[in-house]
């Protein structure tokens, strides 16, 4: 289990990119799409929480890569797919939508001091690298 701290960061996300790519280079093929999910989750804290991301972790078992993003709000309920995200005209709002087409599945989970937002992905091939193929 690997954590890095977020709070109080001004610009979290470039650290908890290269904090997923760091600890997952080498020892997974499903690096890109981790990227791409904790670059979601994490950007969906920024904006849609007062406090921002408290810290991500992430978790390599024999078949998958658990991500969870932490924030320290309660689930109310806000954290799901946004309407918009069938929209391919939509400036916004497809996050969870991709996290939810990458990831084997993702779910919202309360914890002591607030929620985090969890992808469980497979250890595979990234869906990405495979897209970028074409």
């Amino acid at each position: 289990m690997y954590w890095v701290a977020l709070a109080g960061r001004h610009e979290p996300l470039a650290p908890a990119r290269d904090q997923v790519r760091a600890v997952l280079a080498g020892v997974v093929p499903c690096v890109d799409d981790a990227v791409l999910v904790v670059s979601e989750l994490v950007g969906n804290a920024v904006r849609h929480t007062t406090a921002g991301p408290d810290c991500l972790t992430i978790e390599i078992n024999e078949d998958q890569v658990i991500v969870a993003v932490h924030d320290p709000e309660h689930d109310d309920g806000r954290v799901h797919v946004s309407e918009s995200a069938a929209d391919p005209l939509a400036e916004s709002g497809r996050g969870l939508w991709l996290v939810q087409a990458l990831a084997r599945r993702w779910y919202v989970e309360t914890t002591a001091v607030g929620k985090a937002v969890v992808a469980v992905l497979p250890r595979r091939k990234s869906a990405v690298s495979r897209a970028a193929r074409f």
